[in-house]
């Protein structure tokens, strides 16, 4: 069973954050990609409200995704994901489709994914704003990655990118139901507007005094 292990913060200074992975020597692990995402649910929103995730994922492949309900570990969401990669994007709606399942929202996402010692830092840009995913095998090592990062841990986000949006949707009356860059032009949305506190004005990515030029094995 594979088990998906993350946190996730919105920050502020997208290119501040992203210097700081190459100071550490962050290695790339895919350039900055933009992607299409198709949630999915039954006509009842059974799946939503049981907190589970079917989605559809096209970037440089196509991907169909299923996760459980979260749970938390040591301040991580934790939960099950089965990926499998499909051939065809089209065709895999059509099988979806058919089998009784509507598409709930479609959302886009520019993301650029980082990985050091053995933990993914994904960069992503939503129409919502910049946001930060980090993922790996333990709370722990987590942890230690945002400390690194100079990201503040009390800000890390419990709600998903939909929810998010879901939060924006009612407090603003948007008249549209996806996320889409298109949709968002002309619209500001800050902090505020989402709820949430940017996790990178504490510390600004300053040298806390020790030096970060190499990343110590703890992380």
């Amino acid at each position: 069973m594979s088990v998906e292990i993350e946190v996730k913060y919105y920050v502020k200074d997208i290119e501040a954050l992203k210097y700081r992975l190459q100071v550490l020597g962050a290695r790339p692990r895919q350039a900055r990609t933009s992607e299409i995402n198709y949630r999915f649910d039954t006509s009842t929103g059974r799946l939503t409200r049981n907190k589970q995730v079917l989605r559809l994922r096209k970037d440089n492949h196509s991907r169909l995704t299923y996760k459980s309900p979260s749970r938390d570990e040591g301040g991580a969401r934790s939960r099950q994901e089965i990926e499998i990669t499909v051939s065809d994007f089209d065709a895999a709606v059509e099988l979806l489709q058919a089998l009784g399942y509507k598409v709930s929202l479609i959302y886009e996402k520019i993301r650029t994914i980082y990985s050091l010692n053995q933990v993914l830092i994904c960069v992503d840009e939503l129409p919502l704003g910049h946001f930060i995913e980090i993922e790996g095998s333990s709370s722990d090592d987590i942890r230690a990655m945002s400390h690194h990062l100079g990201l503040n841990w009390e800000t890390r986000l419990s709600q998903s990118y939909s929810a998010l949006f879901e939060h924006v949707q009612k407090i603003q009356s948007l008249p549209f139901r996806d996320m889409t860059f298109a949709n968002f032009v002309g619209l500001h949305i800050s902090a505020d507007t989402l709820g949430v506190s940017p996790a990178d004005t504490i510390s600004n990515y300053a040298d806390d005094g020790n030096d970060d030029s190499s990343p110590s094995n703890d992380i």
